[in-house]
């Protein structure tokens, strides 16, 4: 079948890919619009996968002030290169990254930045919730481990889904960009302010 260049060009607005992958996505997707935009998620997390070991010294620092004052955040991201760091798509990631900590509230980066002595309190509290239950003790264990991830997943940056389309997570927004740029990107920490609370 033959995609027109409108089509590519929408689908280019749409991901921010190359116009030979927009429409070797929709050839590969038979017009469909969706599929296509999928195919491109894909092959840019796969592309991404193979940057993820690189070393990032270069970036920016993204800031975003919300709530007529009352929150702000800074969170540093870091590139291969400081020709990346200087680009719009770029700036936009920490941009957004900024805006998301601001809605979302997470409390490290990664789940392996979590403090140990948090982890094990939670899952003395979930153990408990379970036996409380009337769990039986042999699946206690998978329980405790279900909740934590689901806690996991509110609380550490890259394990919550991406406020802009929830239905990726933060890491899969970064793979996304990392595909289209072409470097290893990080997030390497944050900050986030708020009237009123402290910072511990």
């Amino acid at each position: 079948m033959s995609i027109n260049a409108a089509e590519v060009k929408t689908l280019r607005d749409k991901t921010g890919a190359g116009m030979m992958d927009c429409k070797t996505a929709l050839t590969e997707a038979g017009g469909d619009f969706e599929q296509a935009v999928d195919i491109l998620r894909k092959k840019g997390v796969a592309v991404a996968a193979k940057r993820s070991g690189r070393a990032t010294t270069e970036g920016q620092i993204g800031a975003y002030v919300h709530a007529g004052g009352k929150i702000a955040v800074m969170v540093e991201v870091n590139s291969e290169t400081d020709f990346v760091a200087k680009t719009d798509d770029f700036a936009e990631l920490a941009k957004n990254l900024a805006m998301h900590i601001a809605a979302s509230s997470p409390i490290c980066v990664d789940v392996d930045d979590l403090p140990a002595d948090l982890v094990d309190r939670e899952k003395a509290i979930y153990r408990q919730q379970a036996l409380d239950e009337g769990k039986p003790e042999k699946i206690v264990d998978k329980i405790v481990d279900g909740r934590l991830k689901k806690f996991q997943g509110e609380v550490c940056l890259l394990a919550q889904p991406y406020v802009k389309d929830t239905d990726l997570s933060v890491a899969q927004y970064i793979q996304e960009v990392m595909g289209r740029l072409g470097e290893n990107i990080q997030v390497r920490r944050f900050i986030r302010y708020q009237v009123g609370e402290d910072i511990e």
